[in-house]
């Protein structure tokens, strides 16, 4: 599903550095549509779920790193899904100039969670509903970037040489984060870390395994799971395509447009088709994509911790329920913490989206090692796309953790 994460993301992506970066959501989702296909053939061929299979084959503990470390990456998720209704919320309310106040931004998320965790405890038929009416609106705002695309009509030549991968202008070039002569954190190639860690997600890789055995496919049906996941990855990465040439061609070269922020600024690129309209049609949009993967990101942190644990995967299941609204209360509770400090919310969404890259390693080399013993074996290609994942997720883990070396030893 198209995130708040990849739309805040990928709009100032284009803002900031125009048809540059182009490559990198195509190509993030060329490794997701493989890396997810995998996936699928896996939960199509083998008997149990994967965390059962890895403590039958790898032992108990290994299975319950695999949950932990997932359930991890969930709540890192879900606080920027919190974060972003708040930021959705805030011009709708109080204008385009206005701020939301802690309390009132308190207020919000708390209903909000309340509703959810109800929801999880028993409502689970009404949320289907509203979960279906946020599904079509991330589609209506998918369909009004495709309009305004089509009105602003982007230069074809900078289209074509934005595929061309290239590092992005003005960042500085390099690996490790680092301190400058003021002591400073400097860290290279920001832009393009954020944008491939919230468009290749290997956490919703992972759980497309469990998607497949709700189904009830089989080993017979693997061609066909591996097809539907490249398909929503392919989706994806168009989506985000079109948000990020979107702002190049609107917001790109604008006074101040690599610094934007805030929703109402980045908002500006859906001017040119729907004028005034522009802030609500993307705050709805953010908020939309927020709601509808509120208790699904929760549910599959709540379904592979238990099946880590060894609980079972039914939704029925009190395992389940628990451990899907400790997700919701630790995700809530991180963006209340940061909102009471008064970050800056469109950044701290995309640095939690950014931090949950720290268990896609274990993850993606799970899938790996699942593959490998899978009868009938996967296509070559889908191993080749996960490696590359693995070396994606490898590197972004390395880059982010040592900035939080960085952090905690500041001279």
């Amino acid at each position: 599903m198209l995130g708040p994460g990849t739309i805040l993301s990928a709009s100032r992506v284009g803002a900031g550095h125009g048809y540059r970066m182009l490559w990198v959501p195509l190509l993030s989702a060329a490794v997701l549509g493989g890396t997810a296909a995998l996936s699928a053939r896996i939960g199509a061929a083998l008997k149990g779920s994967p965390c059962d299979e890895l403590a039958a084959r790898l032992g108990r503990p290994l299975a319950g790193l695999v949950g932990v470390t997932l359930f991890l990456v969930v709540v890192g998720f879900q606080s920027s899904n919190n974060f972003a209704v708040v930021a959705a919320l805030e011009p709708l309310l109080v204008g385009t100039e206005g701020t939301l106040s802690t309390a009132a931004s308190a207020a919000i998320l708390a209903g909000l969670n309340l509703a959810v965790i109800a929801a999880v405890c028993g409502l689970r038929g009404l949320y289907a509903k509203l979960e279906g009416l946020m599904k079509v609106l991330v589609a209506v705002m998918a369909a009004a970037f495709l309009f305004n695309l089509l009105a602003v009509q982007p230069s074809l030549r900078e289209t074509l040489s934005g595929l061309l991968p290239r590092a992005p202008i003005g960042e500085e070039v390099g690996f490790l984060p680092r301190r400058d002569a003021a002591g400073e954190i400097v860290v290279p190639l920001l832009a393009l870390q954020g944008l491939v860690a919230t468009t290749f997600s290997v956490a919703g890789a992972f759980y497309q395994a469990y998607l497949v055995k709700e189904k009830g496919w089989g080993p017979g049906d693997g061609r066909k799971a591996g097809g539907e996941a490249v398909v929503g990855a392919a989706a994806l990465g168009v989506m985000t395509a079109m948000i990020l040439l979107t702002a190049a061609a609107t917001l790109h070269g604008r006074e101040g447009g690599e610094n934007f922020g805030s929703t109402a600024d980045l908002a500006e690129q859906l001017r040119p088709f729907f004028g005034e309209w522009a802030v609500g049609i993307f705050a709805t949009g953010i908020c939309a994509g927020a709601l509808g993967s509120f208790l699904g990101n929760a549910l599959i942190g709540g379904t592979l911790l238990a099946d880590g644990l060894g609980k079972g995967t039914s939704l029925d299941s009190p395992w389940v329920r628990g451990f899907t609204v400790a997700a919701l209360l630790a995700g809530g509770g991180i963006a209340g913490a940061v909102l009471a400090g008064e970050a800056e919310k469109v950044t701290a969404i995309l640095a939690a989206q950014a931090l949950t890259v720290l268990g896609g390693p274990l993850l993606a080399a799970a899938l790996l090692y699942l593959g490998a013993k899978t009868t009938p074996r996967p296509p070559a290609w889908t191993f080749a796309a996960a490696g590359v994942g693995l070396l994606i997720v490898l590197t972004l883990a390395v880059r982010t953790a040592w900035r939080f070396k960085l952090d905690l030893f500041a001279a």
